[in-house]
């Protein structure tokens, strides 16, 4: 392959890792608003009421709900991350 041909595979291997940083950047706040009216029981649609109960369902509930906002932003820059040193490594 031509010079030309690999750079433009890096530059669109790094344009695709940059777009899924701005994508898990930007998803980050409505995830949090998400989770926080997801937990909370005076929301509109209910909630789990995390911190008055005593049920422990509902704490597990709770605690994956609020674990699985960081998995997911963590998991979209991860990937993001992963395109990008994919890129460095297996370039040849």
């Amino acid at each position: 392959m031509d010079n030309k041909a690999q750079a433009g595979n890096y530059a669109i291997a790094f344009m695709l890792a940059v777009c899924l940083v701005l994508c898990g950047i930007a998803w980050a706040s409505s995830i949090n608003e998400v989770t926080k009216m997801a937990m909370n029981e005076t929301s509109s649609f209910g909630g789990m009421n995390c911190t008055g109960t005593t049920n422990e369902f509902v704490k597990a509930g709770c605690l994956v709900t609020d674990i699985g906002q960081f998995y997911f932003i963590g998991g979209i820059l991860a990937l993001a991350g992963l395109i990008i040193v994919a890129r460095v490594i297996f370039a040849g």
